[in-house]
């Protein structure tokens, strides 16, 4: 359970330089898919980078990011299989991550990053007639499908993958 609270804090935190990356080194629209439309419409495109060797050091971090990610699902897997899972243990090790990191979404980035500290809106300036007036992110029904339907399917699927290989 530690190791499972550890890895959940990991993936938290790759998803954080992630987000991290791109709004502050990388700024490129594209990156911004998970934003309403009317923020993504509100984008203006940055061609200039932020200063020399940001993009790099952006895409640097992403890659790191991923790689941690990556490594969150090979350790639950591994010392799965190692520890001769069952089909529940797997299931609550992968239900456990996805909901610490969706709350974490929900709290740190929608609530205090996005609205309460305006982390976005420091960069992308424009963005702050379309968070304005919102005591939350904008998101709310798509992070509950995420969090109540699709991560427990997902976790399902994963946790009964991996325990026809122990």
């Amino acid at each position: 359970m530690i190791l499972t609270i550890f890895l959940a804090i990991i993936f938290c935190v790759a998803i954080s330089l992630m987000m991290f990356a791109a709004v502050a080194f990388i700024q490129d629209k594209k990156l911004f898919s998970s934003a309403p439309k009317e923020a993504r419409d509100n984008i203006i495109p940055r061609d200039k980078e932020l200063f020399y060797g940001a993009k790099k050091i952006g895409w640097t971090l992403i890659v790191f990011s991923f790689l941690m990610i990556l490594g969150v699902g090979v350790i639950s897997i591994w010392d799965g299989i190692r520890g001769k899972y069952t089909f529940w243990q797997f299931f609550t090790r992968f239900i456990i991550i996805f909901t610490v990191y969706k709350a974490y979404d929900m709290i740190c980035f929608d609530y205090f990053l996005l609205m309460k500290y305006q982390f976005f809106q420091f960069y992308f300036p424009e963005l702050k007639n379309v968070y304005s007036g919102r005591k939350y992110g904008f998101n709310i029904k798509s992070q509950l499908l995420k969090l109540l339907v699709i991560f427990p399917a997902t976790s399902a699927l994963a946790a009964w993958i991996c325990s026809m290989f122990v």
